[in-house]
C-alpha cells in the first residue's frame, strides 16, 4: 500500500509531462488520472486502514491517507472529472488539461500530508497551477485577477512558512502534532495562513472576484476543491490538537454568517456562489469530525452549480426573472440548491444533520440560523422562472451526471439519520427561510459594501486577523 500511495501522488505530474508529449491525448489521459484518485479514494474506504508513511524521519515529514483524506480526495477526482468532461468539445489546449492535472496531482498531495513543510510545497503548487488556469484566457481582466490571486496566497503562505519554522523551532519536527507545544505567534501565523487559503472569514474574502471572474470550470474547481486545501490540515490539526478547536469553532461561526450575509444581498450568480462558498467552509470547519463528507457534499454540488452558472442566459438575477432558463437545467438547479440547503433524501440533509447534531449548545444556535440563510440564498435560484427550450450545451450533461450522482451515492452511507426530529428540523429550516425570502428578501434591494475585498485591504485585513488570532491563542 505504501508503494501504491507513492505512486498514486506522482501520477499526476508524470501524466501532466506526458500531455506535452502526446497532446492529441490529453483530455482522455486527463480523464484517467481521475479515475485511478477516484479508484485510491475508494481503497482507503474500504481497507479502513490509515497509510502512513516517514519520508524524512528525524524531520516528522509524513503523508497520512485515510478516511478523511479519502473524503477529500473523492471529491477531487468527481469534480476534476467533471470538469474534464464539460470542457471536452470547448477547444481547450493541451496546456489547459496539463494545468490542470497538475493542480489536482498538487491538491491531492496537499490531503496526504501530515507535517507543515510538505503542506507548504503542495500549497505552493496549487498556488501557481491555479494562477495559470485562472489567466488561462489571458485577457487583462483575468491576468490582473490571476495576479491578485497570487500575491494574496504568496503572502498567506509567508506568514504559514514563518510559523511553521516557530514549530520546528519548538519540536525538532514538522509534524502537525507540534503545534501543541509551538509558541503561540507561530499557531496564530499558521492558522492566519491557512484561513486566507482557504477562504474563511475575512481572510478569504478575496474568493468572490477570484472565484467569480474566472472561467467557468475553474471556478468549479476552486470552489469546488482548491479551497478545501486550505480547510483541511486546520481540520487535521483540531482533531490531533484539542486546544486549537476552540479557536476554529470561532471562524467557523464567523465564516458561515459572513457569507451567507453578503450573499443574500448579492445579485450576481456568481459571486452568490462564491459568498457562499465562503459560509459553506465554516460549515466544513465547525465540526471537524464529520467536515470531510460535509466537504465532499458540499465540493460536488457547488462545483455542479458553477457549471449551470456558466450556461445561464445572464449572471445578473433580476435578469434571470425575465428571462426564463431551460427547464432540465432549471431541474438541476432546484436539485443541487436543495442539496445545499439541507433537504432530506439529498447528501446536504446527512452532511448538514451530521454536522449540527454535535455542536456545543452556543455554536449550535449560531450554526442553525446560518443554514435558515443558506435556505434564502438558494431560494434565489429555486424559484426562478423556466419554460422548455432547445439550445442546451451537450457538453454539459455528463459533468453534471458525475456530480449529482456522486450527490446521490453520498447519501446512502448514513441512513441513520433519517429519523423523525431530524427530517422535521431539516423542512422546518426550509419552510423559514423560504418564508423568509418571499415575505422579506425577494423585493429587498441592499448593496453593502464591498471595500474590504479591495486589493489594498486584503492583507491590512491579514494582519488585523493575526493580531486578534493571537490573543485568542494566547486566551
Amino acid at each position: 500500500m505504501n508503494t501504491m500511495t507513492i505512486a498514486w501522488i506522482a501520477f499526476p505530474f508524470f501524466v501532466g509531462f506526458v500531455i506535452y508529449l502526446l497532446p492529441k491525448l490529453d483530455r482522455y489521459l486527463a480523464l484517467g488520472v481521475t479515475f485511478v484518485s477516484a479508484a485510491f479514494a475508494v481503497l482507503l474506504f474500504v481497507t479502513g486502514e490509515p497509510v502512513t508513511l516517514e519520508l524524512v524521519d528525524s524531520f516528522g515529514i509524513t503523508l497520512v491517507a485515510d478516511q478523511l483524506s479519502g473524503y477529500f480526495i473523492l471529491a477531487n477526482a468527481q469534480i476534476t472529472a467533471a470538469v474534464i468532461l464539460y470542457c471536452w468539445g470547448r477547444n481547450k489546449s493541451a496546456f489547459f488539461y496539463t494545468q490542470a492535472i497538475i493542480l489536482h496531482g498538487s491538491v491531492n498531495a496537499a490531503f496526504a500530508c501530515a507535517d507543515f513543510i510538505s503542506l507548504y510545497v503542495a500549497l505552493e503548487v496549487i498556488s501557481i497551477a491555479a494562477f495559470l488556469l485562472i489567466t488561462y484566457p489571458r485577457s487583462d481582466r483575468s491576468i490582473w485577477v490571476g495576479l491578485r490571486y497570487l500575491f494574496i496566497s504568496n503572502t498567506a503562505m509567508l506568514f504559514y512558512l514563518v510559523g511553521a519554522v516557530l514549530v520546528y523551532q519548538a519540536n525538532h519536527s514538522f509534524a502537525f502534532a507540534g503545534l501543541g507545544n509551538a509558541p503561540r505567534e507561530g499557531v496564530a501565523l499558521i492558522i492566519l495562513g491557512l484561513l486566507s487559503k482557504g477562504g474563511i472569514f475575512v481572510s478569504g474574502l478575496w474568493l468572490p472576484l477570484t472565484h467569480s471572474e474566472a472561467e467557468t470550470p475553474v471556478s468549479a474547481l476552486l470552489s469546488g476543491v482548491v479551497v478545501k486545501t486550505g480547510v483541511f490540515p486546520l481540520m487535521r490539526c483540531a482533531l490531533i490538537v484539542e486546544d486549537v478547536a476552540p479557536v476554529l469553532r470561532i471562524f467557523a461561526v464567523g465564516a458561515a454568517f459572513l457569507g451567507v450575509v453578503y450573499a443574500i444581498f448579492e445579485e450576481d450568480t456568481k459571486r452568490i456562489l462564491a459568498l457562499s462558498t465562503v459560509s459553506q467552509l465554516g460549515f466544513v470547519l465547525a465540526n471537524p469530525a464529520v467536515g470531510g463528507y460535509y466537504a465532499l457534499t458540499h465540493g460536488l454540488a457547488k462545483s455542479a452549480l458553477f457549471l449551470i452558472a456558466g450556461t445561464l442566459p445572464s449572471r445578473n438575477l433580476k435578469e434571470l426573472q425575465n428571462k426564463p432558463i431551460n427547464t432540465p437545467i432549471w431541474i438541476a438547479l432546484v436539485i443541487l440548491s436543495l442539496s445545499i440547503s439541507g433537504f432530506p433524501l439529498l447528501s446536504g440533509f446527512t452532511a448538514k444533520t451530521l454536522t449540527l447534531k454535535t455542536l456545543v449548545p452556543a455554536q449550535a444556535i449560531a450554526m442553525n440560523l446560518a443554514a435558515v440563510g443558506t435556505v434564502i440564498v438558494f431560494a434565489k435560484f429555486i424559484f426562478l422562472p423556466h419554460k422548455n427550450q432547445e439550445n442546451i450545451q451537450p457538453s454539459l450533461w455528463p459533468a453534471l451526471l458525475v456530480l449529482m450522482a456522486g450527490l446521490i451515492a453520498a447519501d446512502a452511507v448514513s441512513l441513520e439519520v433519517y429519523t423523525f426530529a431530524n427530517i422535521a428540523k431539516a423542512l422546518t429550516t426550509i419552510s423559514v427561510g423560504w418564508l423568509a425570502y418571499f415575505l422579506i428578501f425577494q423585493q429587498t434591494t441592499l448593496k453593502l459594501p464591498r471595500v474590504l475585498e479591495e486589493f489594498e485591504h486584503l492583507i491590512g485585513v491579514m494582519s488585523l486577523m493575526l493580531i486578534a488570532l493571537f490573543w485568542m491563542v494566547l486566551a
